[in-house]
């Protein structure tokens, strides 16, 4: 069972409220590249992501969301002095914040930092395919044998009509396994 692996960089999603507050109450965001998930794209925007121990620029991902949300490895976490917990994007009850700074203005996010849980995007057709199901977890093979060849475990299965096939991993994890932009991997649920 094949998926295609996906290396998610650190970004930000943004509500309208804040990215109002951050860009102005004219502004737009500006499609800079289109993402494999349909509607996704990543923009031409960027935000200082201030922690108590450092900043980082970071991309804005479009569309706009209902909750502004920092997506991070742990290794940028430390970077920026944040304890993020590993959680699933949307799932921020309970995080930290952090201060995001843009061109015209600034903002104290109360929450929304975490690192993304490893997950693998399917639609309801490709879940019936494979055999899997929504929230199952898995695990996922990738590398080159012999090489830096490693098993991902705690993979979460999301399923919707609206997903493209594919595995999201964060920087971390792609360095780990030594991989170089896309590559295919093994599900060996």
């Amino acid at each position: 069972m094949k998926v295609m692996v996906e290396t998610s960089a650190h970004h930000v999603h943004v509500s309208r409220a804040d990215f109002e507050k951050l860009f102005g109450a004219d502004a737009q965001l500006t499609n800079k590249k289109d993402l494999s998930q349909p509607g996704q794209f990543a923009c031409f925007e960027k935000v200082t992501v201030v922690g108590p121990r450092g900043e980082m620029t970071m991309s804005i991902l479009g569309p706009e969301r209902p909750d502004t949300q920092v997506e991070i490895s742990l290794t940028d976490a430390r970077k920026l002095g944040i304890t993020a917990p590993v959680r699933e994007s949307g799932d921020i009850e309970g995080t930290p914040g952090c201060k995001l700074i843009g061109p015209k203005g600034e903002i104290e996010i109360e929450r929304g930092v975490i690192a993304a849980k490893r997950h693998i995007h399917l639609t309801p057709a490709d879940s019936e395919e494979l055999g899997l199901k929504d929230k199952q977890i898995v695990s996922v093979k990738v590398g080159t044998p012999g090489e830096r060849e490693v098993i991902f475990g705690d993979v979460i299965v999301r399923v919707s009509k609206n997903y493209f096939k594919a595995m999201h991993i964060d920087t971390d994890e792609s360095n780990a396994a030594g991989l170089a932009g896309t590559v295919d991997g093994e599900i060996i649920a």
